[in-house]
């Protein structure tokens, strides 16, 4: 079965700063991260490496090279999930791969993760722990 696919749209037009769904099917929508709670499962963090070194070493700018792959996702209008301290990170001017605690996260699979307006929290029971145990004595150390 295709993954959903789930990134963030910086494309100026009617969905800038929106998130963009390409669901099982290859239907593209667009959601307003005010309006909306993406509830995501089963996910891998996918990144295109190569574009991105190109924008944090300031050669290309507005490329899409991040995404994420899940088998299912909820989306809620009501009835949100509260912001975890816990969030993933993308932004290729400042490192060019996801980031956990300040550490690569490319290509690692999570199994929930949810966005609160324009950020990404996962849950630390689920997936901190998936995520090696250096992360887990460095949360505890903070």
């Amino acid at each position: 079965m295709k993954r959903i696919k789930v990134r963030f749209s910086l494309q100026r037009g009617e969905n800038y700063m929106k998130w963009r769904v390409i669901g099982s099917d290859g239907i593209v929508t667009y959601y307003n991260p005010c309006d909306v709670q993406l509830i995501m499962k089963g996910c891998t963090l996918r990144n295109n490496k190569k574009m991105a070194t190109k924008i944090f070493n300031g050669e290309s700018t507005k490329v899409v090279c991040a995404w994420i792959l899940c088998d299912s996702l909820e989306i809620r209008h009501s009835d949100f999930v509260k912001e975890s301290n816990f969030k993933i990170k993308y932004n290729p001017k400042v490192a060019p791969n996801w980031t956990f605690l300040g550490e690569d996260i490319d290509d690692r699979d999570v199994s929930y993760i949810v966005s609160v307006d324009y950020k990404l929290c996962i849950d630390l029971i689920l997936d901190a722990a998936r995520m090696g145990e250096y992360y887990i004595k460095r949360m505890y150390y903070l």
